[in-house]
């Protein structure tokens, strides 16, 4: 069993995140209700890099825009990792269902995962120098035992406009996002992360 470090964890390095708006009706199942305009759920996809101070690897998410009551949050459908012990961490304390994959990523916000059937996805960006510092707080909802775990995330970096260039699987387990296309990208450098500890 890898061993990973107790909650919360603080985590820090750079990430390519992309928002888009996919019909309802292709998402996931999901434990909470996903937020929807207009028959479309709003989708984050990331491509992070995690680097010291914190633990080291990679990972690329899929997450949606959820809200229970009148609390909003985000419900992570599916992410890669290339980190044994991340991926034994996210699971056993948060409910997060990470699996293993292999990862590039070049400096020039060029990065890919592929796992044992292939490429899942991969995103070529081109970033403006112009940004800003901004904060991040939410939470994520999860599946967890027989019920839902709630935790706390909170994130801060440099911010930036992205244009990006997705490419994905289209018989991969990300295929639900076809056919669309981001709405938006940004390149968040300096990025600091506090993730934890689960709600009791």
């Amino acid at each position: 069993m890898a061993s990973y470090p107790p909650e919360p964890w603080e985590l820090n390095g750079r990430a390519c995140v992309s928002v888009w708006l996919v019909r309802a009706t292709a998402l996931p199942p999901l434990p909470v209700r996903p937020v929807t305009v207009l028959g479309r759920a709003v989708v984050g996809t990331a491509f992070v890099h995690y680097q010291p101070p914190g633990m080291a690897y990679h990972e690329l998410v899929a997450a949606v825009l959820v809200r229970q009551g009148l609390r909003f949050g985000v419900s992570i459908t599916r992410v890669w990792v290339d980190s044994p012990a991340s991926r034994a961490g996210g699971r056993e304390l948060w409910g997060i269902p990470k699996e293993l994959a292999e990862f590039e990523w070049e400096r020039g916000l060029t990065a890919s995962a592929r796992d044992v059937s292939g490429t899942i996805a991969s995103v070529r960006g081109r970033q403006s120098r112009i940004g800003v510092w901004l904060p991040v707080a939410t939470s994520t909802w999860q599946a967890f035992s027989s019920g839902l775990a709630r935790t706390p995330l909170r994130a801060k970096g440099f911010v930036t406009a992205l244009r990006t260039s997705w490419d994905i699987d289209p018989a991969g387990p990300l295929s639900w996002l076809l056919p669309h296309r981001p709405l938006l990208s940004v390149d968040i450098r300096g990025m600091s992360m506090k993730f934890g500890p689960r709600r009791r």
